[in-house]
């Protein structure tokens, strides 16, 4: 039987030492630098004073096994894949290690927020090494060289799985180890109500879900042939607003949903005041994500002066027997202008742009997903017509039909997203790069083949069929400042390019020897432009490598080979001969909280301030110091808002072309930006390429009075 040690008992004075500990990394030292080695005095002390204190002891691992599948704490099934001795020699294998928080934020967010508590939430049942261990049992499935492979990969900091993988993996009492979700919506009320059902099924399990509203007809549309009967998307994102506030999952993740709309929508202005900070509260949407999906004609439109016409999407499906959001806007614009068949309005295509930038100016959305740009370069047969709540997933999905008691006549294709990121830094570090990649690729494969949500037939076929990932990078920033080298510079842009350019070589090899051990592809394979070689054509068919010595010098360093046209070539045999088992490979997330454990900057965009401030509950302001940032680079260590949008977009340019989804692509102006400025960057990042746009930030205006001498965030 367990043990447990006494309760922390120090008092409040004491108990703040390691808060109070990292707050002077907010404050400059004698010397006038920065008190880094005050938040790791802070990691220290927050062990001594609180984690030790709070954790239950066992005295040795088989009594703690047992106690934990015996409670109901572990899965049994999990551990019954392996021997015991095994499982010792994976732990001593973790601990070996010495794993320990560079940052205080770092084991904060690990010990609040992923670690495994008592049924009461009071003490801790897992260290960090334990999260890890079972993590990689339960990925493994009884593989043991894999459970290695990732406990090794996972301990050193070289990949990170997502938060809902990394939080429930191996546990009884858990959700979906998946990410978030993407579902489209018909044009009829069995599908909407579906729907309201799924995102409930869906979020109770911790997953983010977006939905396609495009498909549904306009405000004042016909019902069966009389007029002015219907109430457009607006009800219909309340509906879907109530259902994420109810639903969360066990109350670790609170409900999330986004809804996208295509901009030619007769609605779409509608949809927009939603976010306005003045509308009414009849139509206000607070918390549900707005996506807007922007198709080329719409800029052309824009360039020239013209007016956009906004099409119904009851019509367009009546004329063309497909739902709206299967339509390619820009090929059959002006086919569907001169079809008098057709309902349509007009508004002022420039109109359309500026109120896209007031909203964002005010709220931070809507995202946005330029359409023809995504499906210019999906190697996928279909067609990709939304992303999801972080804008990075990119993926094609097929309608679903019902019967009226809402049972599946036909069940369609919708996506998951399995998620999990490298940080850059640590794996340019790997002893073994393309192991880091294809050890990344097998546990997120592992996620895709070990999920299976019934509760939404749609979401489990789409699962089964395509075995889609999405493999992310983070520490972009800190690797560039480790290396000083100057985000969004000529060589910051160059490295970016190469590293990508090498991990989508490991990624695709690794998915194609899946494919050989299992012997079997993503459905839809021998349709995709991997089969036809076509996706191969732009590295056969010219040679990339480094366009400036540094970043040779720098994969040299790492040993790290740079594929080249050869490689490609034998790459694109073995892909045509067995195929690739993942529909889709990566994707990159704006990675919030496993940033912090695994200190990193977040994805590829640069930090927000060189000592980011976050309000972590009761604990009030944390201070984050810049991963890799010293007293002695601090100037490259620029933050986003002093970088400005062009250099950011740059650097997703040069990543975007070798990622076949999409990339959280965060935006940052100062305090004097205008809309016309943020008109700016979405028309520079629309001809870059740039798939999608996250959220726009702008720099708050500090309020008077709260500057402090020496405060390194406010000052810096």
């Amino acid at each position: 039987m367990a043990t447990v040690t006494p309760e922390m008992t120090t008092g409040k004075t004491s108990a703040m030492d390691y808060h109070a500990l990292n707050a002077m990394l907010n404050l400059y030292g004698p010397d006038g630098k920065i008190q880094f080695e005050k938040d790791r005095e802070a990691a220290n002390q927050y062990f001594l004073q609180h984690v030790n204190q709070n954790t239950v002891f066992f005295h040795s691992l088989k009594e703690k096994l047992d106690y934990l599948v015996e409670n109901d704490y572990y899965e049994k099934e999990v551990l019954d894949q392996y021997s015991f001795e095994f499982i010792k020699s994976l732990m001593k294998r973790a601990y070996g290690y010495k794993f320990r928080f560079p940052t205080f934020l770092g084991a904060f967010k690990y010990y609040t927020s992923y670690t495994l508590k008592t049924f009461d939430g009071k003490r801790y049942l897992e260290r960090y090494e334990d999260r890890v261990v079972n993590v990689a049992l339960a990925l493994a499935a009884g593989d043991e060289t894999l459970a290695e492979h990732i406990v090794d990969e996972v301990v050193n900091g070289r990949f990170q799985p997502a938060t809902p993988t990394f939080l429930n993996a191996g546990k009884k009492q858990r959700g979906e180890l998946v990410s978030c979700f993407l579902l489209r919506i018909e044009d009829n009320m069995e599908s909407i109500g579906r729907s309201i059902n799924s995102a409930l099924q869906l979020s109770k399990r911790g997953g983010g879900v977006a939905f396609n509203l495009t498909n549904i007809r306009e405000y004042g549309a016909p019902i069966k042939q009389i007029q002015n009967q219907s109430s457009g998307v607006i009800p219909v994102m309340k509906l879907f607003e109530d259902s994420f506030s109810y639903a969360n999952q066990l109350g670790a993740r609170q409900g999330a949903g986004a809804v996208y709309l295509q901009a030619h929508h007769p609605d779409i202005m509608r949809f927009l005041d939603t976010k306005r900070e003045n509308a009414d509260e009849k139509i206000r949407i607070k918390t549900l994500s707005l996506g807007v999906v922007v198709p080329d004609i719409t800029f052309e439109l824009a360039k020239k002066g013209e007016d956009m016409y906004l099409f119904s999407p009851y019509d367009v499906e009546r004329v063309y027997g497909v739902p709206f959001s299967d339509i390619s806007v820009t090929e059959k614009y002006h086919e569907m202008v001169d079809d008098a068949r057709i309902t349509k309005t007009k508004i002022n295509a420039r109109e359309f742009f500026q109120t896209l930038a007031e909203i964002q100016f005010e709220s931070g959305y809507p995202y946005i997903m330029f359409e023809d740009t995504v499906n210019r370069a999906n190697p996928i047969d279909g067609r990709i017509n939304m992303s999801n709540l972080c804008s990075e997933i990119l993926q094609v999905n097929t309608p679903s039909t019902y019967d009226d008691d809402l049972d599946y006549v036909e069940v369609g294709k919708d996506i998951s997203c399995n998620l999990g990121s490298m940080n850059i830094a640590l794996s340019m570090d790997s002893p073994d790069f393309g192991k880091t990649v294809e050890t990344a690729i097998r546990a997120l494969t592992a996620v895709s083949d070990q999920s299976n949500i019934g509760s939404v037939p749609s979401i489990a076929r789409g699962n089964d069929m395509s075995h889609a990932i999405g493999l992310g990078q983070m520490n972009l920033h800190g690797y560039l400042g480790r290396e000083r080298i100057f985000y969004g510079s000529e060589e910051g842009i160059d490295f970016t390019n190469i590293y990508f350019y090498t991990v989508l070589f490991h990624a695709l090899r690794a998915s194609n020897r899946i494919a050989q051990e299992k012997g079997r592809t993503f459905e839809g394979f021998e349709r995709s432009k991997y089969a036809t070689g076509e996706f191969f054509d732009k590295y056969t068919e010219q040679e990339w490598k480094p366009a400036t010595a540094r970043v040779q010098e720098l994969f040299d360093k790492s040993e790290i080979h740079i594929p080249t046209q050869d490689d490609w070539r034998e790459l694109k045999a073995l892909v045509q001969q067995h195929g690739i088992y993942n529909q889709n490979l990566q994707a990159v997330p704006p990675t919030g909280s496993i940033s912090y454990i695994n200190n990193s900057t977040s994805s590829i965009h640069p930090i927000a301030a060189k000592i980011e401030i976050r309000k972590e509950g009761k604990l009030g302001r944390v201070y984050y110091p810049a991963p890799f940032m010293t007293n002695d680079n601090l100037e490259y260590f620029q933050d986003a808002y002093e970088i400005g949008p062009e250099k950011i977009i740059d650097t997703y340019a040069a990543a975007t072309q070798h990622v076949d989804q999409g990339l959280s692509l965060t935006l940052f102006f100062k305090d004097t930006a205008t809309t016309r400025d943020i008109n700016r960057a979405q028309i520079y990042a629309w001809r870059k390429g740039i798939k999608t746009i996250y959220y726009v930030r702008l720099r708050q205006l500090a309020l008077e009075g709260t500057e402090v001498d020496g405060c390194v965030s406010c000052m810096l």
